[in-house]
């Protein structure tokens, strides 16, 4: 069974002209997440692959056929990867379940070479397997014209929709966006499934989004590696026994959030490391710390507005801390 947050539904029915996401990787204000980012803590070891045609409509032609399973575990750019076809479907699975942490909890990966020709999947969850939700998709592209086979799209017009970015970049998700269906345990995520989107343009064919618009991605491309190219799905937050403990950042004061010129943190505990990474993972230069008996002030006056992680190492445990920063 798969829902949606008919809140989300609502919400996206209002204003579908103007609004704009996150632009593509390297651009400020981009979400894309670097593979090799220390936020991620594990790959997808179990993949299971439904293919889809080489061009929905014409099934004599066959089903996608590039790549084998196995290819979408592991780390990103590793070992290859797999095309879903038109309206195909992967189902990952993980070593430990994928919980709702502070910020985005996994990222999936695809092969964009440009990250302007991008093949879309919606990105669903589940807690057992069988009860599946889906993150709310929006797309914004202009349906007055056809997208064909080797077209291009405009990040800041899709969001919740893997394959926004290009290669070796993931497109992040947060489980807390779908924190209010009952019937999921996002703090115990065992199963990531994608769906390839059928970027048709024709009504008997087209993927909607959450809001009932078309989808448009390049089509039709009947060839072996048609469709959404699945490369790997990395874990941020998950349940490893073994790793160290995660203190959940309500513990602390952090304010202002968003941050202006400078941020407060008030810790009690003692401090043994403090980081601030970006929002792809790579540490961030030219933020002031300072330490007090209380916490620490950070300056961020030189930092671009988006967002960053405070990563926290404690004497026991360690704190991950989202940072907005507005001027």
């Amino acid at each position: 069974m798969l829902r949606f947050s008919l809140l989300s539904i609502l919400f996206l029915l209002w204003n579908t002209g103007s609004a704009q996401f996150a632009p593509a990787a390297g651009e400020p204000g981009s979400t894309a997440i670097w593979k090799d980012s220390t936020i991620f803590k594990a790959w997808a070891t179990g993949a299971e692959i439904f293919r889809g045609p080489l061009q929905v409509g014409a099934d004599s032609l066959g089903v996608a056929s590039a790549g084998e399973p196995e290819l979408a575990t592991g780390a990103a750019l590793s070992n290859g990867l797999v095309s879903l076809g038109d309206g195909g479907q992967a189902i990952l699975t993980f070593p430990f379940s994928i919980k709702n942490g502070p910020g985005y909890d996994f990222a999936v990966f695809e092969n964009s070479f440009d990250g302007i020709f991008l093949e879309l999947a919606f990105v669903e969850v589940s807690s057992d397997g069988e009860n599946y939700v889906r993150f709310p998709a929006t797309s914004l592209t202009d349906t007055t014209w056809t997208i064909g086979p080797f077209d291009y799209l405009e990040a800041t017009k899709l969001n919740n929709l893997a394959g926004k970015y290009k290669a070796g970049f993931g497109t992040p998700f947060d489980l807390e966006e779908l924190s209010s269906f009952p019937e999921l345990n996002v703090n115990a995520i065992t199963h990531v499934r994608l769906v390839d989107v059928v970027g048709s343009n024709q009504n008997e064919f087209c993927s909607r989004d959450a809001g009932g618009r078309k989808i448009l991605d390049p089509w039709p491309t009947p060839f072996p590696s048609c469709g959404f190219d699945l490369d790997a799905v990395g874990v941020i937050h998950h349940n490893d026994p073994a790793a160290t403990q995660e203190v959940p950042c309500s513990k602390y004061q952090v304010y202002p959030q968003p941050a202006d010129v400078f941020q407060q943190v008030v810790i009690q505990d003692e401090i043994i490391n403090f980081t601030l990474l970006s929002i792809a993972g790579r540490k961030v230069a030219g933020a002031i710390v300072l330490q007090n008996q209380q916490g620490f002030q950070i300056n961020t006056s030189t930092l671009q507005n988006g967002t960053y992680y405070m990563c926290i190492q404690l004497k026991n445990n360690k704190a991950i801390i989202p940072c907005i920063v507005a001027h």
